[in-house]
């Protein structure tokens, strides 16, 4: 992995970004169209999508802040799929110009805007193996303790204790499943205490057990900081 030295930090600072307000439920870059720029997710939360020609919604990926969700634009500039704000999000913008520019310049700050895609798409297969053979309610667990992962390491669910956005409509857009089914998943996992839901609140109070029936080990999340792979839990913070 590439490290960053004080001089790449300070290219990074100087990077030219422009930040913008976006509301839940908006598109930032919508499929088909031509893209000119990257996206930083400074706060809040997005999510990835596609349409089936009928018109179904199959969400393929979410992310979280610090994430950079469409680097893979700086090579396929016609986007695939559409990207948009979960709930209301601060979005940074910054050219492909001056993103190409800096890793010409800055060849680990290169290694680690490809680390971050390696990752992006060893999530992807992470999902593809959970929608294709895990049973519904190993697919939420999953789900479940990938984003308390996900938002631990950048510091937003300390102790198992997170925001999670979501709707059951698009819990079910994501799992492949229907919003009937996430709800009585959910049930059947509160009950069994192993979470806890109030809102947009999460809680994890059972982590080996919510792991174990998610099949969930940490390893394709490929954290820098130190994590008890056989767990999947992090250290205390």
């Amino acid at each position: 992995m590439a490290d960053l030295n004080d001089d790449d930090r300070e290219a990074l600072a100087r990077l030219p970004i422009l930040v913008r307000e976006v509301g839940a439920g908006v598109d930032i870059v919508s499929e088909g169209q031509h893209v000119t720029q990257c996206c930083i997710l400074i706060d809040g939360f997005t999510h990835r999508y596609r349409h089936t020609f009928e018109g179904k919604r199959q969400i393929i990926a979410f992310h979280v802040p610090g994430d950079i969700p469409d680097l893979h634009s700086l090579h396929i500039n016609i986007m695939d799929h559409s990207f948009a704000a979960t709930t209301r999000s601060l979005i940074g913008f910054v050219s492909h110009e001056a993103v190409w520019s800096l890793c010409v310049s800055h060849p680990n700050i290169a290694a680690a805007l490809w680390l971050e895609t390696l990752i992006d798409g060893a999530i992807f297969r992470e999902w593809i193996v959970g929608l294709g053979r895990l049973s519904g309610t190993s697919r939420t667990a999953h789900l479940l303790c990938e984003l308390a992962m996900r938002l631990r390491s950048v510091g937003l669910s300390p102790e198992n204790v997170y925001r999670i956005p979501l709707t059951q409509h698009e819990l079910a857009d994501a799992l492949g499943l229907t919003v009937v089914t996430v709800n009585r998943v959910l049930q059947e996992l509160k009950l069994k205490g192993l979470i806890e839901r109030e809102r947009s609140r999460m809680v994890i109070k059972n982590w080996p057990a919510l792991a174990r029936i998610g099949e969930f080990n940490a390893d394709y999340l490929h954290f820098r900081i130190g994590v008890d792979m056989a767990s999947g839990d992090l250290p205390a913070t």
